[in-house]
């Protein structure tokens, strides 16, 4: 079936028989038997690969590879099976991933040959003359976001508006302590503040509202106190918070700023670019009859998951018309990576250990200006996520008014939250949304379309250990060229 690989196979490796480099294969879809086969077993030998402890649907095996082009294929459940996210080639004996393994003096300066796998070869060594990785061209990637932002340009916020639903609003002379319970109770993780005497929406009470209220009861000689959140308003928070801000980010800036909102037939792009210009999480989404804006209804929150939802249902059945979306993650500037020996990083990745504070969790989320921080063991591997939209665990029970946040550790906050009801961010029953470096843009993009994936973090196949993350914000910066 493979005779002719086998040949070709024998004359690229047999000037440098005696070096072998151990190279990591990786079949992460499951299966209940998977075998790895190829032109380095001569097609005759099926290699049995072993599946990782922790997470059984993903297989591996380390073969040693002679420096030269290899072909192979997996033998998954009684069916040869290729890998899509790796590089391929169709040949007589169908498609055959692909992989190329070059003597040490061809190693590229900065490779390092103790993290070669399989995706480093694609990313680093892969023949050019097999096409074997798709391989990004300038005309493609302008190809690629002129459609997308033509699509965003021709659609509405209308068109995010889904056929039923709810949309929380708080009014500002509600109680903190009562709005902090609300949104716990709802499972939500902001709402839009209506102001009764104004007549109109003035602003958005969010996480990290709660993020700078629980730091501020926490800090030593605050204005603020536990009892205080029983009648101090929404109103006087937000009145506040511009003393706050000048004191934890030096910024100075004035606070209440203008609400962030957009109407009904703003276009998607207009949407999406305030979104993040403003560095929000949502827009509410108004409308109002009336020239002067007066008795404004409050329609939906957009976000970047609905906008981006609309593009795959878009491109689904045309996906080949954006090439970027073909495009492993690895070979495009996206999202946020731990840098690799002898590489620089001008935003390192921030990552937290479980039994870090609560306090400097809150601390690091404000500082980096990030949504969200991995939380990692000693190996660097995932074990857990942390969000500012975690911190309305701590209504429950009353908490706040019963920890300190310096002794509470980032492992109780999350124990804490697990019994919230309905759970924020979830899906699929899973906090953590990962994916792997070799999956390509189109496959992250479906994954952060789904209701409460905000991000995506990039772990090494097995040992989970992180690589990276990769946010909405990103993938919509990349897409409009940003």
């Amino acid at each position: 079936m493979f005779g002719s690989t086998l040949a070709n196979n024998r004359g690229n490796s047999a000037a440098s028989a005696q070096l072998v480099t151990p190279t990591r294969f990786v079949w992460p879809y499951g299966g209940r038997r998977v075998f790895l086969s190829g032109s380095f077993t001569r097609w005759t030998e099926h290699v049995p690969m072993s599946p990782l402890e922790g997470c059984p649907s993903v297989f591996q095996v380390i073969c040693n590879l002679t420096p030269g082009y290899h072909q192979y294929k997996f033998y998954v459940d009684g069916e040869w099976r290729h890998d899509e996210h790796q590089p391929f080639v169709n040949g007589n004996g169908g498609v055959m991933n692909t992989i190329l393994i070059t003597v040490p003096d061809m190693v590229p300066t900065g490779f390092s040959p103790s993290s070669m796998d399989v995706d480093d070869f694609s990313q680093r060594m892969a023949d050019p003359s097999q096409d074997s990785i798709p391989r990004m061209s300038g005309v493609d990637l302008e190809v690629s976001r002129h459609r997308i932002s033509v699509l965003l340009s021709t659609r509405t916020a209308y068109e995010l508006l889904p056929e039923s639903g709810k949309v929380i609003a708080l009014d500002v002379n509600l109680p903190v302590k009562q709005a902090f319970h609300i949104l716990y109770e709802q499972g939500t993780p902001l709402a839009p503040l209506w102001d009764f005497g104004k007549g109109q929406f003035v602003g958005v009470l969010g996480p990290l509202d709660f993020i700078l209220i629980l730091r501020e009861l926490g800090t030593h000689g605050s204005n603020l106190t536990e009892e205080e959140l029983e009648t101090h308003t929404i109103a006087a928070w937000k009145e506040g918070k511009a003393h706050i801000s000048r004191q934890y980010d030096g910024t100075g800036r004035t606070y209440p700023r203008p609400l962030v909102q957009v109407g009904p037939y703003d276009n998607l792009k207009d949407v999406a670019l305030k979104i993040l210009q403003n560095k929000v999480a949502a827009v509410p989404v108004i409308y109002s009859s009336l020239q002067d804006g007066s008795y404004p209804q409050l329609l939906h929150l957009a976000s970047l998951s609905g906008i981006l939802k609309c593009i795959c249902r878009y491109f689904r059945h045309s996906s080949s018309s954006l090439p970027i979306l073909q495009q492993p993650i690895f070979s495009i500037p996206l999202g946020t990576w731990v840098p690799r020996i002898g590489e620089s990083s001008s935003k390192p990745l921030a990552t937290l250990r479980p039994h870090a504070s609560l306090g400097s969790a809150l601390s690091l989320l404000v500082q980096a200006e990030v949504s969200s921080i991995p939380v990692v063991d000693d190996n660097d591997s995932l074990i857990d996520i942390y969000s500012r939209s975690d911190i309305t665990a701590l209504a429950k029970d009353k908490a706040y008014a019963q920890i300190h946040l310096d002794d509470m550790t980032v492992h109780q906050a999350l124990q804490l939250g697990q019994d919230a009801s309905p759970p924020y961010g979830m899906f699929n029953g899973q906090r953590c949304q990962m994916c792997l470096r070799s999956d390509s843009l189109g496959k992250v993009i479906e994954r952060l379309a789904n209701p409460g994936v905000r991000r995506l973090v990039i772990v090494e196949a097995g040992s989970k250990r992180v690589e990276g993350i990769i946010s909405l914000s990103d993938v919509f910066k990349f897409l409009l060229g940003l």
